[in-house]
């Protein structure tokens, strides 16, 4: 196992660190968000709006990057 991380290309390491580290990030702002709404007792519906429009932009990182492998294959 340490072998093959010791022969591991830039690029792959690149491509893995980042793929890892985004979703971890993605986690952490879900929860954020969480947090946000709970402490200003937002309830259901303000809960919802907060997740919709600040996950919004989660979620179009998610399709940049998944348009972005598209057409570059």
């Amino acid at each position: 196992m340490l072998e093959a991380l010791q022969n591991m290309s830039e690029e792959t390491f690149t491509t893995l660190s980042v793929s890892i580290l985004c979703t971890g990030l993605i986690i952490y702002m879900g929860f954020i968000i969480y947090r946000l709404a709970a402490d200003s007792k937002a309830g259901k519906y303000g809960s919802l709006v907060l997740f919709f429009t600040l996950g919004f932009g989660v979620f179009g990182f998610i399709i940049k990057t998944v348009l972005t492998e598209v057409i570059q294959k």
